[in-house]
């Protein structure tokens, strides 16, 4: 590390899906239902969009339009050039839980994963499907049985996905069309959770990678949901961390060099707590390889 990590926004609520586009950093600010964007030292502020049912993931289709994740009501939206928001894809019939986070290709191919149950109100933990929506907004599960789907990277044709449950990182082959070949491990950090509540599950819970950014080495910059830190992967072992002393649940890779780490934070992931407050911020600490 080149440095120690400062604050570039504060005042939020609960920031997710972080994003370096088009010079800015774009986040999702979940209980105000806001997209925000600025400039890497937080000036600028602009609000996006705003999402009455919750903002997540957010991607970009080829043409420059935005997509998000509309998360309680299970779909994504699409900003069209008037500033409006219009239904890209409902992915409802196949959400277990909150629909959450996304990546979205170079093709236009956005890959969503969802809590798979319902994490905030106490139910059993269960495993949930990975969709592909296509331009077109046709819908397709192209994975089944993964420990809360979250973040994702692309390394060339690979998709990286993280497992929050699961003590585990997946990776999957992408075929042309965009389907998904069988899983691997890309990261294996404990055992699989046993257990019918989610207190259980926590506990057997090593690592919880949430959100990712990929480097230009192939590494994989993971938030540690459960460890206070991001943390880089390489070689399915984590050979380098941010310390942060608060928790942190995405990340991107950014910046006018690529080297700037940004670092969703906030005290606990608690909806009760993180709605009625705003202790979020997002963070920026210098790393060595860039984007």
């Amino acid at each position: 590390m080149s440095s120690e990590p400062v604050v570039v926004l504060e005042g939020y609520s609960f920031l997710e899906g972080p994003r370096w586009h088009d010079g800015r950093i774009w986040v999702s600010d979940f209980y105000t239902n806001q997209v925000v964007s600025a400039r890497s030292d937080g000036s600028d502020v602009r609000v996006e969009a705003e999402v009455p049912a919750q903002p997540s993931g957010l991607g970009w289709l080829p043409d420059g339009r935005l997509l998000v994740v509309s998360m309680r009501d299970q779909r994504i939206l699409r900003r069209e050039s008037d500033g409006s928001l219009v239904e890209h894809a409902d992915l409802s019939a196949h959400c277990g839980g909150l629909l959450n986070d996304m990546l979205v290709d170079d093709q236009g191919r956005a890959y969503a994963g969802n809590f798979g149950f319902d994490l905030m109100g106490g139910g059993e933990p269960r495993t949930a499907d990975l969709v592909r929506v296509d331009p077109d907004g046709t819908v397709a599960v192209v994975a089944e049985d993964l420990w809360f789907p979250n973040g994702m990277v692309k390394i060339g044709d690979t998709l990286v996905v993280n497992e929050t449950l699961g003590n585990r990182i997946s990776e999957f082959d992408v075929a042309p069309d965009g389907s998904l070949g069988a899983r691997r491990d890309f990261a294996v950090f404990g055992d699989l959770p046993t257990g019918d509540d989610l207190g259980t599950v926590l506990g057997q819970t090593r690592v919880g990678p949430d959100g990712s950014a990929v480097d230009s080495e192939g590494g994989v910059w993971i938030a540690d949901a459960l460890g206070q830190r991001a943390a880089r992967v390489r070689g399915g072992e984590i050979v380098d961390t941010v310390d942060v002393g608060t928790g942190v649940y995405a990340l991107a890779l950014g910046g006018e060099d690529g080297r700037t780490l940004f670092l969703c934070t906030a005290p606990d992931f608690a909806e009760h707590a993180r709605r009625a407050a705003r202790e979020a911020r997002l963070l920026a600490v210098t790393v060595e390889v860039p984007a």
